[in-house]
């Protein structure tokens, strides 16, 4: 038995998908702990057990890990609560959950920077590696995807892209940095998830072939969309403005501050390769943000 959390988000929604292709043939059966089942698509609820509620709260998580033999652990960004109650505090009836039940093996979506001068003051990333260390604390087989920003973060700026050719960020425009796309995130979840031959706790770097700087983002969006893109630099305190002016917690949007200080100081860089395979920012470009770039007005209010 595989349960996967946030079932209907960017990552869990391809793993999913992912593990319905692979896993009856290996005869795991699957179970999906969401809040509305009728986000799933019919067909997803005919083959999959669901269990109602969020994997955040106690009476579900000893229903939803009664009997798992797997987990896939993501822990979805609350901007109405502070990082230690959004990430430590949500985690903690899972990982009892997980002790009481023996549940063998988690795999959780987690951050790069364990170790960094900069882990301890990263903000969300420093609350995400606190949860880490709580699930492994629960004596299961613990893998954490450590993964740096998403490609995906981009189509936020599909509007600003098209109209304006700009886009946004708060680190320095020559700060190279690995990126990464969801698909392959959900792929390295599937792979540890089907083939539980690994044991201990261990954190496995999730990272697209090469490190790419603002600058570098801009040349490759110009050469693939066919239009002018450059990058716009924003003040932190621009950002901390906008976020506290959405209505979100204010020590959540203070983690999000400290989280872009920490990257644009370092806090991605440097982690090991073992391979150069995996989504490159063009191909990801012509797929998934030409598209939406280029889509007409009317349909991009429409989203």
């Amino acid at each position: 038995m595989i349960v996967i959390t946030a079932p209907t988000g960017q990552i869990g929604g391809r793993l999913l998908s992912l593990l319905l292709e692979a896993a009856p043939a290996r005869g795991e059966e699957l179970r999906v702990v969401v809040r509305d089942p009728a986000r799933l698509p019919e067909a997803v609820r005919d083959r999959v057990e669901v269990v109602a509620g969020s994997h955040g709260d106690a009476a579900t998580a000893e229903r939803a890990f009664a009997d798992a033999d797997a987990v896939f652990w993501l822990v979805p960004p609350d901007g109405s609560v502070p990082p230690e109650q959004g990430y430590r505090g949500f985690t903690r009836p899972a990982a009892r959950a997980f002790a009481e039940h023996g549940v063998g093996h988690v795999v959780g979506v987690s951050a790069l920077g364990r170790g960094t001068p900069q882990a301890g003051h990263a903000g969300l990333v420093t609350a995400t590696l606190a949860a880490d260390d709580l699930i492994a604390g629960s004596g299961v087989a613990y893998r954490a995807l450590a993964c740096p920003s998403f490609f995906e973060n981009l189509l936020e700026e599909a509007d600003s892209i098209r109209d304006h050719g700009v886009f946004t960020d708060t680190v320095a425009a020559d700060r190279r940095a690995p990126l990464v796309a969801v698909a392959d995130i959900a792929a390295a979840a599937a792979g540890l998830l089907l083939d539980r031959s690994w044991t201990g706790v261990g954190s496995v770097p999730v990272l697209g072939p090469q490190d790419l700087s603002p600058d570098d983002l801009a040349r490759i969006m110009t050469e693939e969309l066919g239009r002018p893109v450059r990058y716009h630099r924003r003040p932190l305190d621009d950002l901390r403005a906008e976020l506290l002016g959405y209505g979100l917690d204010a020590a959540f949007v203070e983690g999000v501050v400290a989280m872009k200080r920490a990257k644009d100081e370092g806090l991605d860089a440097g982690a090991a390769r073992s391979a150069t395979t995996g989504t490159g920012f063009a191909q990801w470009c012509a797929t998934t943000l030409k598209p939406a770039v280029l889509a007409a007005p009317e349909a991009a209010d429409a989203r």
